[in-house]
C-alpha cells in the first residue's frame, strides 16, 4: 500500500484547484482503484472548530464532539486524492451517493487524532462507476471512529464490480418530526467550517456554471442537520448512523424530517416541505 503523509494541509482554495487540474483525466476501462492511504498523523480536536461545525449544524453544547466532526478533517484527505495522479478520473462530477459513519469511542477537545483515508472498492451502477472511500480516525492507536463514503462517478460507460445495492432498505412507517429552514447562506457558513467549497454549494450565480439553477444545500449537513434533531440532548460513547442521498436541496428552502424513533436510535428522511419528495434517508442508532 502507498502511503502519502500529510502534516501540513494545503488550504481549501488550494484543494478545489487541484481538483480542478485534474478534470483534464481521460481514463481507460479501470478495473480497480490503486491501494492509496492519505494520513493526517496529528489533528488536535480543535474547540473552536468544534464549536463553528456545531453551530452551523444545530448541535448543542451538551452534544459535546459531534459523531460526524471527524469527516471533516478527514475530508481535505479525499480532496487531495481526487487531485493526484493516483486517481484515475476527473475530480468534477463525483456525487456522494451514500455516506456511513460509526463511533467507536466519545470524543473530547484536545484529542489528538491520526485521521485515515484509503481507497475501497468498486461497484456498477445504471449511471457511472460507484467506488467507496474508507476513513477512520485512531486516538493512541484505538480506533475510534470509521466512515465509508460511498461515491459515484457519472458518465463511465464501462462500470466494473458487483452492482451497486441500497443498504438501507428499512420501510418503517415514518411520521414528521420537525422542520427546518436552510437560507440560501448555509453552504457558504458549512463550507468554511468545513473546507468544501465547491461551487454548487456557495450562490446561485456560481452553481450555474456547474449546470444548477440554484445552489444545493451539502448533503453532509443534511445529514448533521438531522442528526442534532434526534440525537439525545446529551454525549454518547458510542453511535452510528447511515444515510443515502436521494435529491438535492435547493437553497433556499424549507426541509422536514420524518422518522420512526425508538430509545436506541431511528430510521429517518429529510423530505421536502410537503412531505412528498425525500432529500434523504437513514437510519442511526445510539
Amino acid at each position: 500500500m502507498k502511503v502519502v503523509e500529510v502534516r501540513r494541509l494545503p488550504s481549501p482554495i488550494a484543494l478545489n484547484f487541484g481538483a480542478l487540474r485534474a478534470s483534464s483525466k481521460r481514463p481507460g476501462v479501470v478495473t480497480a482503484l490503486p491501494d492509496v492511504m492519505y494520513v493526517r498523523p496529528e489533528v488536535v480536536v480543535d474547540a473552536h472548530k468544534v464549536s463553528s461545525y456545531a453551530k452551523v449544524c444545530g448541535f448543542c453544547p451538551a452534544h459535546g464532539v459531534s459523531m460526524l466532526f471527524p469527516h471533516l478533517e478527514a475530508f481535505p484527505l479525499a480532496m487531495m486524492l481526487f487531485g493526484s495522479a493516483d486517481f484515475p478520473w476527473p475530480a468534477m462530477g463525483i456525487v456522494h451517493l451514500a455516506n456511513q459513519a460509526k463511533q467507536h469511542h466519545r470524543l473530547h477537545i484536545g484529542d489528538v487524532l491520526r485521521i485515515e483515508v484509503q481507497t475501497g472498492q468498486l461497484y456498477k451502477h445504471d449511471k457511472g462507476q460507484v467506488f467507496t472511500l474508507h476513513a477512520r480516525a485512531l486516538r493512541a492507536d484505538v480506533l475510534v471512529w470509521e466512515s465509508t463514503w460511498t461515491l459515484l462517478r457519472t458518465g463511465i460507460r464501462q462500470p466494473v464490480g458487483q452492482p451497486y445495492v441500497s443498504a438501507i432498505q428499512d420501510d418503517a412507517p415514518v411520521a414528521r418530526q420537525a422542520d427546518f429552514y436552510a437560507d440560501a447562506g448555509i453552504g457558504r457558513r458549512y463550507g468554511r467550517v468545513s473546507g468544501d467549497i465547491n461551487p454548487i454549494h456557495l450562490s446561485s450565480f456560481t452553481a450555474k456554471f456547474l449546470g444548477f439553477n440554484r445552489a444545493i444545500a451539502h448533503g453532509m449537513w443534511t445529514k448533521a442537520r438531522a442528526l442534532a434533531t434526534l440525537m439525545p440532548r446529551e454525549a454518547v460513547n458510542e453511535a452510528e448512523i447511515a444515510v443515502e442521498f436521494k435529491t438535492p436541496l435547493f437553497l433556499p428552502a424549507r426541509a422536514s424530517l420524518w422518522a420512526n424513533r425508538t430509545d436506541r436510535g431511528a430510521v429517518f428522511e429529510v423530505r421536502n416541505a410537503k412531505g412528498d419528495k425525500p432529500h434523504l434517508k437513514g437510519r442511526a442508532t445510539y
